[in-house]
Order: structure tokens, then sequence, then C-alpha cells
């Protein structure tokens, strides 16, 4: 497995470029091996995989879970396209409240790694989007916490005509960013 990191410009935050190897029977690449994310400087123990399916339009976020509970993520599409958006949530980071978007799809080999201390949603630009993710920490209903998607504070650029979105009441309900709960820490 090799893995180019593609800057976010957010400390922590990473997008890789996995090599892809492609023939007439389609395309194989390697999504987690824990030596090479080591060497990338990810040392997470990943308790829990998720997969997502959504259709066009759908919006999942921007979620996140307080400490002592707090997730990182590590993402992939395995069918389909997505808008995907960290936000920065802890605080005394230079880039606290600032996000960071990226396109990913099935077929391009990207990774973004998302540490603790962030909100994280995606939008899917495809029918029958699936998109899989290892978590750092177990599922925990009582440390879940969110931020409004569209919070116009943090001004993250959804590239979607706003009427057709599709985002569930709970997600529209999230409080925006200045009235949102936190208790992360830069640099822990």
């Amino acid at each position: 497995m090799s893995l180019n990191i593609i800057e976010s410009g957010i400390e922590g935050l990473k997008v890789f470029q996995t090599k892809i190897y492609r023939d007439e029977r389609g395309y194989f690449y390697e999504v987690f091996s824990s030596q090479k994310f080591e060497d990338a400087g990810i040392n997470d123990r990943f308790f829990q995989d998720n997969i997502s399916r959504s259709r066009k339009g759908v919006l999942r976020g921007l979620h996140y879970q307080l400490e002592p509970k707090a997730q990182s993520k590590l993402l992939t599409v395995i069918s389909g396209k997505i808008i995907d958006a960290a936000v920065d949530l802890r605080a005394g980071s230079p880039t606290f409240g600032k996000h960071f978007t990226v396109g990913l799809c099935s077929d391009d080999g990207k990774i973004i790694y998302i540490p603790k201390g962030f909100a994280h949603g995606f939008l899917s630009l495809s029918d029958d989007t699936v998109i899989m993710y290892k978590c750092g920490e177990l599922y925990s209903p009582g440390h879940e916490r969110g931020v409004r998607f569209n919070d116009p504070d943090l001004g993250i650029e959804w590239k979607y005509p706003a009427g057709e979105i599709i985002v569930t009441e709970r997600d529209r309900q999230f409080p925006l960013f200045r009235d949102a709960e936190m208790n992360f820490k830069f640099g822990k």
C-alpha cells in the first residue's frame, strides 16, 4: 500500500491518495494497513467499522462525539461520490472553527482521516452512494452532538442546490457552531 498525503491545511486532518491497480477486470486498492498509517503518523486504534448508504442529495452531519468518547474516523467511498466536510472543534487550535472539504469518489483511491475533535459530514452527489468508515471509538449516544450543516459562520459550500438537499430533522436542529457543546483541546 502506497500512501501519498494531500495537504488539508488543518493539523492532523489528512487526505491520502492510495495507489490504484487497474486492469481489464477493474481495479484494486488497499484501504487500511496499520503499518502504513502508523508510518504516516496515525496511531489510532479503530474499534468500529460503519457503512452508510445514501441517495443523491442526502446530507449527513455535521456529527461528533464529546470526550471521553470522541471518535476519529478513516473514511473511503465504496460506491458513488461525495463532498466530505470536517470542522475543527479543538479549542486552542490555530484553525478552530475552520473547515476543510474534499470530493471523494469510489474509483479515486482517496481516504480521509479525521482526528478526534472534528465535526464531520458529507453530501451524496450520486444515487446509491456507499461509504465505509472506521471509528477510533465506539458509538455512544450520550456523547453524540452536532453542528448545523448550513451555519453561515462556517460557510461550507456544499455546491448543491439548497432546496434539493435531504437532511433529517435532527440534523436541521443542531445548534450553530457558536452555540455547540465542545470539550476538545488542541494538541491532545
